[in-house]
């Protein structure tokens, strides 16, 4: 009989790279909430440097076979936490529409809920869409750390966020349902084998 692949152990870069990004969420709120074109600049750089990490683990953990239990619910959530975060932060102290904040929480606690929903069927693909609005969600939030920026700027980019965050969530939950209803063993377009999340 075939001798199955041992499985990887907790400690493995891809999840140093995930606690790390949930270890860099404080930083982030703290150097924002120091105030000052300084701490402004210091939050931009601890903000971008998380945001590597979450480009980097899912693909080495994917590519080296290091996909753990853990990684599957703790990268969803540090990348949930690093975004929401920053945006309640940000409109805590003025910078950001609470509205804007408040509808892009409520589309990723909507999809994280729909990812542990569906896991045992598999894990929907990434699309163009969901990169887009992971992109845009980046830039925006940058844009509004670093002083300096139009502020018409900021305003578009997290506009067209916010509307690509709710237009891909919408898709999310149709491509959910309809893996949720094929058996197990059923193969359905852009779905992948479970494992780290594919930002969707």
């Amino acid at each position: 009989m075939p001798v199955a692949p041992p499985q990887p152990g907790l400690m493995n870069l891809a999840n140093v790279l995930t606690v790390f990004r949930l270890v860099l969420v404080p930083v982030v709120v703290a150097c924002l909430l120091a105030g000052g074109t300084f701490w402004r600049i210091a939050a931009f750089i601890a903000f971008g440097i998380a945001s590597v990490t979450d480009l980097l683990d899912g693909r080495i953990a994917r590519s080296r076979g290091l996909i753990t239990d853990f990684g599957k619910i703790a990268d969803p959530i540090a990348d949930k936490a690093l975004t929401g975060a920053s945006l309640v932060t940000m409109s805590y102290l003025g910078w950001l529409p609470w509205w804007a904040t408040a509808v892009i929480l409520a589309r990723e606690v909507a999809v994280t809920g729909l990812r542990f929903w569906v896991i045992r069927y598999g894990v929907i693909a990434a699309s163009r869409g969901g990169k887009l609005k992971t992109l845009l969600q980046v830039l925006a939030i940058s844009l509004y750390m670093l002083p300096g920026i139009p502020q018409w700027l900021r305003a578009a980019v997290m506009a067209a966020a916010v509307v690509v965050t709710v237009a891909t969530g919408g898709d999310y939950v149709i491509r959910a349902v309809r893996l949720r209803r094929r058996p197990v063993s059923g193969k359905v377009p852009g779905a992948v084998t479970p494992g780290r999340d594919p930002t969707p």
